[in-house]
């Protein structure tokens, strides 16, 4: 999965690999600290859309590129940010939904994540199965 930010006027969006389980733990405990959530419940409102969460983890993202980033400069429109799963990702969600999809909407189903895979990003470095991006 990717974070992706794309401001106005901005030609090409930046894209980070979102990967939990692999964000150090001076991260983790920043993330924690600015959101008042332990880092399963942080990785979880992330990808439910909470605007404070997905605002600390660009914050973490932008500074790893610009260190002097401060939290307080971080503000961005709604549609500048978001999450995307990468070709593979999606590749898999479209194997398991083949199997358990409910049968009356596989179709549609399927033919969505077609349609999102056709144009999702494709990772080079991907290896194997995708993990879900929450921590357990």
């Amino acid at each position: 999965m990717y974070l992706v930010y794309q401001p106005e006027g901005s030609d090409e969006p930046t894209r980070w690999k979102y990967f939990p389980r692999k964000l150090m733990s001076a991260e983790r405990e920043m993330l924690e600290r600015r959101t008042t959530r332990n880092f399963t419940e942080f990785t979880k409102d992330v990808m439910q859309g909470n605007s404070l969460c997905r605002r600390a983890l660009l914050f973490m993202f932008l500074k790893r590129d610009h260190p002097g980033t401060k939290y307080e400069d971080v503000d961005y429109a709604w549609d500048e940010l978001t999450l995307e799963y990468s070709k593979g990702e999606l590749i898999a969600m479209r194997e398991e939904a083949e199997e358990k999809a409910p049968e009356d909407r596989r179709e549609e189903i399927l033919a969505q994540l077609d349609r999102e895979i056709a144009d999702a990003y494709d990772d080079p470095e991907e290896e194997g199965k995708a993990r879900p991006p929450i921590a357990d």
